[in-house]
């Protein structure tokens, strides 16, 4: 049976971003960025043109034709910009970081340089971004990584950066960042919630694919 998907040009974000304080230390956090290429891979299956946005991962690319690799939050908004306007749906898995710092120092920092303070300002936040210029004929879903109130913080995630769904996690044994399996949730606009027992990436990623062609027909059947 043919996809709802087949030929819907996709943007998807996956893995993490590195903030640099010297030209050999950054800030980055535990994403693997497994969930965001299983996602990729099983868009492809279903003919979707996919246009990867990566942080740096060691996962292979081999069968991602479309990949634009970055290390920081500024980059990876750089090379979404390029996309924005001209994809059908926009997935926001990487885990951004929230903080760069204030300074880059040109050159390695040494102990000696006794620098015992650092400070941070804050990151462009992507998926807000495209939140703003989204059209009606756009469909976006979002990532919340949370370990408290998870529901009532990612449905405040959801307004906020005007996703038509999220997909909920938390960090834990045998899920979250690093691991192969994971446990989520799916939270809908119309507060619908959906919840997936542990299982492989790959299998969620059939899963979380499932979601969007349920939220692609709605918001198509809402516009007739």
């Amino acid at each position: 049976m043919k996809s709802v998907l087949n030929g819907k040009k996709v943007l998807i974000t996956a893995g993490p971003t590195r903030e640099y304080l010297d030209p050999v230390r950054y800030l980055t956090n535990e994403s693997s960025g497994k969930m965001g290429y299983a996602i990729a891979r099983e868009l492809i299956n279903r003919k979707a043109e996919v246009f990867l946005i990566s942080g740096a991962v060691t996962i292979s690319k081999e069968s991602i034709p479309n990949v634009v690799t970055v290390n920081s939050a500024i980059e990876m908004l750089a090379a979404c910009k390029g996309f924005f306007r001209e994809v059908d749906i926009a997935i926001f898995a990487a885990a951004v970081a929230d903080y760069r710092p204030k300074v880059f120092h040109e050159q390695k920092i040494k102990k000696s340089d006794q620098v015992t303070t650092m400070e941070f300002i804050k990151n462009p936040d992507i998926a807000s971004e495209f939140g703003k210029v989204k059209s009606g004929k756009q469909l976006s879903f979002g990532f919340a990584l949370e370990t408290t109130a998870m529901t009532e913080n990612a449905s405040k995630k959801m307004i906020e950066k005007n996703f038509d769904a999220i997909v909920i996690n938390s960090p834990g044994k045998d899920e979250g960042f690093g691991h192969d399996t994971n446990r989520i949730s799916v939270l809908a606009k119309d507060h619908n919630l959906k919840t997936y027992p542990l299982k492989s990436k790959i299998d969620l990623a059939v899963d979380i694919v499932n979601e969007i062609e349920l939220s692609w027909i709605q918001k198509m059947s809402r516009k007739e």
